[in-house]
């Protein structure tokens, strides 16, 4: 691993923490000398709350992408009279972020998780994220696909995730950035940078805007919609904004759930992208969303709930 780390400019780390059990996650992310938005403060219910200070959601006004000749002709740029998120930035300013990100993950104690990013084996991305933040590991092992044993053995990233939210651009007006926060994307290398946001949802719609660029490549549609399937197999598309109640809808007790956010439809169906629910629990209640309520327990994750003192 420590290979690996060395050919993303990650050196002299103190200690790799790899695919950590939840057990070690709750301990590390307890520790009471732990400052900032890197501490968990416990719930009663046993899930684990964090925060994640300024931005409690993504930042798509600090999304980047290296235009090159891999996506030069093959994304939907802003500019040019057409007003979106996929804002270009070249190799130099790509160098220059990973760079910042490999400098403040030196020296640490990291963690390395490895998990999929599509359940449908043909098209499915084996991605691994590296963090010094030990929550941010546990969020990614709820997200994403976790391999098994035999899996893990041979496990060789298509894709690599690179969470240094500890640090920031100083540089950003000077690269023509939006402000010093970063989230940063080179197809080529097949690589995402995180800078100056603690959002943990920055790391998990970060791979579907990576899926729904190389899906639709493949003929496969990509999807911002929850699933769900009846007992003779029927299946139901449940498409809206976040916050719209796509997970409130799918989370029925009489159809087996799919996913709540993330797909894929080919020609053998309807897959889920991820292996786990993020879930809005503002005004939830084991009454009105009992399956979202009662998930709320040890090894679960909470992420800006307010809680009572």
């Amino acid at each position: 691993m420590e290979k690996f780390l060395s050919s993303i400019g990650i050196s002299d780390v103190k200690e790799i923490v790899y695919n950590p059990s939840y057990d070690q996650l709750y301990e590390d992310e307890l520790q009471p000398g732990l400052e900032g938005f890197a501490r968990g403060y416990l719930t009663e219910l046993g899930a684990v709350n964090v925060l994640t200070g300024e931005y409690t959601g993504r930042s798509p006004k600090d999304k980047f992408i290296v235009k090159d000749e891999t996506t030069r002709d093959s994304y939907w740029w802003n500019g040019n009279g057409t007003k979106n998120d996929n804002k270009p930035i070249d190799t130099a300013v790509w160098n220059d972020l990973k760079a910042l990100a490999a400098k403040q993950l030196s020296g640490k104690k990291l963690y390395i998780v490895d998990g999929f990013c599509g359940a449908n084996k043909d098209t499915c991305m084996k991605v691994r994220f590296v963090m010094e933040v030990a929550w941010q590991a546990h969020f990614v092992k709820n997200m994403f696909i976790r391999p098994s044993d035999e899996e893990l053995a041979d496990f060789t990233p298509d894709f690599t995730v690179v969470n240094a939210s500890m640090t920031t651009n100083p540089d950003w007006e000077r690269h023509g950035m939006n402000s010093p926060t970063f989230v940063a994307f080179n197809l080529t290398e097949r690589m995402q940078l995180i800078g100056g946001s603690w959002y943990g949802g920055e790391m998990k719609k970060g791979l579907f805007s990576v899926m729904n660029y190389l899906l639709p490549q493949k003929g496969i549609a990509s999807m911002h919609c929850s699933a769900n399937c009846g007992a003779d197999g029927d299946v139901a598309l449940f498409f809206g904004l976040s916050g719209t109640g796509k997970t409130t809808l799918s989370a029925s007790s009489n159809r087996s759930l799919i996913g709540d956010d993330e797909h894929g439809w080919d020609d053998d169906g309807i897959f889920n992208f991820e292996g786990g629910c993020y879930a809005k629990t503002s005004d939830l209640s084991e009454a009105s969303e009992p399956e979202i309520y009662r998930a709320i327990r040890r090894d679960a994750l909470l992420e800006n709930v307010m809680v009572d003192a």
